[in-house]
């Protein structure tokens, strides 16, 4: 691990030293890279650098330490306070019906799904809580975090206030209320 850390070293140090057209924008934007360890190399790395205190630190404006941060915040809630995380979408849009949502979490994919009807409630969903001063975070579903929203429905929200009625609608069932007796 030492040796392969040390020629990524090398190998920034040559690559933002070296005047060479091809290497044009990477030095324009040198000032934004961030050299840190993982223990691999594989994509859900990416979740252990940004747990990293250091790297959280400078990364700290960045939309995926928002994200991150946000999913994380989402997790503490569920697992502190459950009747004010929700995720899934009856109960997400039956907060929203409330004005309850704080923060909403929605993966892009949700935005393109092949289903006109599905993009135009997830689209209304996120202008109302903006509306009424929530905060959005779309989440790529290329991310790490985004895949682990994804694993939740691909929304979820913090509400402002805790609504554990909404803990007794059905969480995979997206059908409509017709279908309940």
């Amino acid at each position: 691990a030492v040796e392969s850390t040390q020629s990524t070293g090398k190998l920034m140090e040559y690559v933002l030293s070296t005047e060479r057209p091809e290497f044009k924008s990477l030095q324009e934007h040198k000032s934004t890279f961030v050299l840190c360890h993982s223990s691999s190399g594989h994509k859900h790395a990416v979740s252990e650098v940004l747990a990293d205190q250091n790297i959280t630190s400078r990364l700290a404006d960045t939309k995926a330490a928002g994200e991150v941060r946000a999913l994380t915040d989402f997790y503490t809630m569920l697992n502190n306070e459950p009747a004010r995380a929700f995720y899934g979408p009856q109960q997400c849009l039956a907060a929203n019906e409330n004005e309850a949502i704080d923060v909403l979490l929605v993966t892009d994919s949700l935005f393109r799904s092949t289903d006109i009807a599905e993009r135009r409630k997830y689209v209304q969903l996120v202008e109302d809580v903006r509306g009424y001063g929530g905060t959005v975070h779309i989440f790529s579903s290329l991310h790490v975090s985004g895949e682990k929203l994804g694993l939740l429905s691909g929304v979820a929200a913090i509400l402002r206030f805790p609504m554990p009625e909404l803990e007794d609608l059905d969480v995979d069932d997206d059908s409509d209320e017709s279908d309940r007796e």
